[in-house]
């Protein structure tokens, strides 16, 4: 049976019974006997598509390595502070921005050179290894090359192609691929989790994409749901030129009022706790010189929260760009009559009638639109050019 940490991991048994192992190798070579030889290495590398669980397997996989009642127990100070990021061994390494820079990853190599100070392991976990640039990549590569004794790396990236995880430190690395959980799996951690009523966890596991944490959302926030309705109207609302920009509005919109709902207390508290941690508020002599330090500390924490901001928003317009391809996906099904599970089945009447105006032709041009807008995107077009490009194929088709 597995141990509690494991819980955390939705539908990803093959993946816990090799990490469920390698920590019970690891609790061995501390306690000084003999491991499984090759069940624990230094570095290891979580891959998986989005929402499958990467960065939740290797908090939890760094939870069962700081675990002191065994390899994973769930109750002990190592697990519980483990998960819950407050355990002084375990390093997260969440990228503010739009990439980890060298200054970043060479501190953070030399902070993880250090042993251990309370747990049984320096566990250092990096959430989203493909944002890694160039020099934090070889900077990285030194410390998985000669690693410290009691250090372990945790990577996480979507896939271990070359494009997000460098070739050398892949080689170094041992993988765990996560898979798409299943939407039963998600639906029953749903309601006994979260506390979610079946029916609707039933849903939200159902037009999610196995992504446990969208699934969660949209069970739990109504206006996420409002906001997934206003993405899946826009197919069948393109009737005249007009909407084209109505809609390319609303898409960046949607995704800017996620991205500040999701950061706005986030930041407030972030930059209340700095001036207070830089004595705003204080008296006496060297109150002046003290704000003015405070004040350009905060200057500095506004721009890094800038650069989190946009991030945030792209992310979260690639979701809604996820959520449109799924749709056109549906109106091929429809098309071809084939007997497989839609994306969106609360949205199975809109892809049948779309199915029937468009060709498969026009349908597939549509869908590579919106594939086409998610990479310009990540080439750093302007969101707004590259989503009025796209709907303004989207309302014209091709062959339609």
């Amino acid at each position: 049976m597995s141990a509690p940490v494991w819980s955390q991991l939705v539908g990803q048994e093959p993946a816990v019974e090799v990490l469920s192992a390698a920590a019970e190798s690891a609790a061995a070579l501390v306690a000084g006997e003999s491991a499984e030889l090759g069940a624990m290495t230094h570095a290891w590398l979580f891959t998986g598509p989005p929402g499958s669980g990467r960065s939740v397997a290797a908090r939890t996989f760094a939870a069962a390595l700081q675990c002191t009642n065994g390899a994973g127990c769930g109750e002990c100070t190592g697990c519980r502070t483990a998960l819950s990021g407050t355990h002084a061994d375990v390093r997260m390494v969440v990228p503010e921005g739009l990439s980890i820079s060298v200054a970043e990853m060479r501190a953070l190599v030399q902070a993880a050179a250090r042993r251990p100070t309370t747990g049984r392991w320096q566990v250092v976990v990096i959430t989203e290894a493909d944002r890694l640039t160039e020099g934090a990549a070889n900077a990285l590569l030194k410390a998985v090359e000669e690693p410290p004794e009691r250090t372990v790396f945790l990577l996480c990236a979507p896939s271990d192609h070359p494009e997000d995880v460098s070739v050398t430190i892949r080689s170094r690395c041992r993988s765990v691929l996560l898979r798409t959980p299943p939407s039963a799996s998600i639906a029953r951690v749903l309601v006994e989790r979260d506390g979610v009523a079946p029916e609707l966890a039933e849903w939200a596991a159902s037009v999610c994409g196995g992504h446990v944490g969208r699934a969660r959302r949209l069970a739990t926030d109504e206006a996420a749901r409002e906001r997934r309705n206003t993405v899946l109207r826009i197919p069948l609302g393109l009737r005249r030129a007009a909407d084209v920009f109505a809609c390319a509005d609303e898409l960046i919109k949607t995704a800017e009022a996620d991205a500040t709902e999701e950061s706005k207390a986030r930041d407030e508290a972030e930059q209340e706790a700095l001036r207070t941690a830089m004595g705003a508020g204080g008296t006496g002599k060297g109150v002046a010189a003290a704000r003015r330090s405070a004040d350009a500390a905060v200057r500095q924490l506004e721009k890094r929260q800038k650069s989190r901001a946009t991030r945030t928003q792209r992310d979260t317009l690639d979701l809604a760009l996820v959520d449109l391809a799924g749709f056109y996906r549906d109106v091929l099904v429809a098309a071809s009559g084939a007997d497989v599970t839609l994306n969106h089945p609360d949205f199975a009447e809109q892809s049948a009638e779309a199915a029937t105006r468009w060709t498969p032709a026009a349908t597939l041009h549509r869908l590579e639109a919106v594939l086409a807008c998610r990479e310009a995107i990540e080439w750093n077009v302007k969101p707004r050019i590259a989503v009025e490009a796209m709907v303004t194929t989207l309302r014209e088709g091709q062959g339609a």
